[in-house]
Parts: C-alpha cells; sequence; structure tokens
C-alpha cells in the first residue's frame, strides 16, 4: 500500500521544512489546490530543487482547460495529476492524454460525480489510471463510505487511493478495505513531529 502525504492551507516555508522530514517515508508528495492557487506550480518546482527524487502529486481538480493546465503541472514536475469525475468526458480525455504523452499520471477525484459506479466504470476507457475516493469518514456511523467504496470497488479494477481524515485511531479501519494508497495530511502535517508520524504509518503500508 502506498502513503501520499499531502499538504494544503500550511505556510511555503513550513512545506518545504515538514516535507525534507517526511518525504522518505512517502510514495509522493500531494500538494492541494488551496496551495496551487496560493503559490502557483512554483511550489512544485522549490520542492523539486529542494529533493530532486520527490514523486509530486498535483491535487488540481481539474473540471476545465485540462489540456493546459495539465501541461503546466507537468512543466513544473508533478507525476500525478487530479481531474475531477464530475466534469465533460472530454476534458478527463485531455487530461489523460497530455499527462500519458510525457509519462504521467492522471487521478480521477469522484467527489463530484452525480453516480460513482458509473465513473468508476467509465474511467479506464478515459485514460484514468488511478481514482482517488476523496469522503468524509465518520467512526460512528461508516455506512455511508462503505456504501460509496462498495460502489467504487466493484466496477473498477483500477487502483484506488482514500483520502479521508485518516488518523492514528482510524487507520486500522481504513486498511481493512484494502486500497492501493492513502492519502494523509494534518494527522502527519500538523503532528508536533512529523518524521515520527509518517514512519507510523509508513510502517503499516508496508
Amino acid at each position: 500500500m502506498k502513503l501520499h502525504i499531502s499538504f494544503d492551507n500550511i505556510e511555503q516555508d513550513k512545506i518545504l521544512e515538514v516535507t525534507s522530514q517526511v518525504a522518505k517515508y512517502a510514495d509522493a508528495i500531494e500538494i492541494g489546490p488551496f496551495l496551487l492557487y496560493k503559490h502557483g506550480t512554483k511550489l512544485i518546482e522549490n520542492l523539486i530543487q529542494t529533493i530532486p527524487e520527490i514523486v509530486i502529486a498535483a491535487d488540481a481538480k481539474i473540471i476545465s482547460r485540462g489540456k493546459e493546465i495539465s501541461q503546466l503541472m507537468v512543466d513544473a514536475g508533478a507525476t500525478w495529476v487530479t481531474v475531477m469525475a464530475g466534469t465533460d468526458k472530454e476534458v478527463i480525455h485531455n487530461v489523460c492524454s497530455t499527462l500519458h504523452a510525457n509519462n504521467r499520471k492522471a487521478m480521477l477525484d469522484v467527489r463530484d460525480t452525480a453516480s460513482i459506479g458509473q465513473s468508476a466504470l467509465e474511467a479506464k476507457s478515459l485514460g484514468i489510471d488511478a481514482i482517488l475516493f476523496q469522503v468524509p469518514y465518520d467512526l460512528d456511523n461508516p455506512v455511508n463510505f462503505i456504501d460509496k467504496w462498495d460502489m467504487l470497488r466493484g466496477n473498477t479494477q483500477l487502483p484506488i487511493y482514500i483520502s479521508t481524515r485518516i488518523t492514528r485511531e482510524n487507520i486500522h479501519k481504513i486498511i481493512e478495505f484494502k486500497p492501493t494508497g492513502i492519502i494523509i495530511g494534518q494527522a502527519i502535517t500538523g503532528a508536533l513531529d512529523p518524521a515520527a508520524e509518517a514512519e507510523f504509518f509508513k510502517n503499516l503500508c508496508d
């Protein structure tokens, strides 16, 4: 199981500092949409200059101008780029085509889809490499999470990454779903010792 460590709503200097501490435990560092809006692709470039071996996932959440935005992310050095399932199929296809032409990968965020099962079913034919399952997870009432997961997993063989409020308390329940990867943000990036938390979660992934 892969571990992506996600950054969003955090100062740029802090991102560079924390990334240098946790990068060795991460299969990818994800840059959230707020940071992309605030700092642009320069943040991706700075991270790669600081840690050249790093893999960047740009959570761009593309809904239009798929070719152009994907190319911006590629030029900055991103390996993964997200596109929203609720947008037009042509946009999704353009994102995938642009990324694949540059040996990069597309991840489909199904948060906004009208039909999670249909989006999962069509994803591979559109060129998607993996699916991002990003929903709140309530430990006391996980039914909604489980129902959506079953609909997603039952309609695709593509890798699925789970991004939710993953903590030490619920990580073992998340692992039971056997995702390809997990995406963790605040539990690692906001910790007093980010490296220790990253190591803890990475050990569970191995």
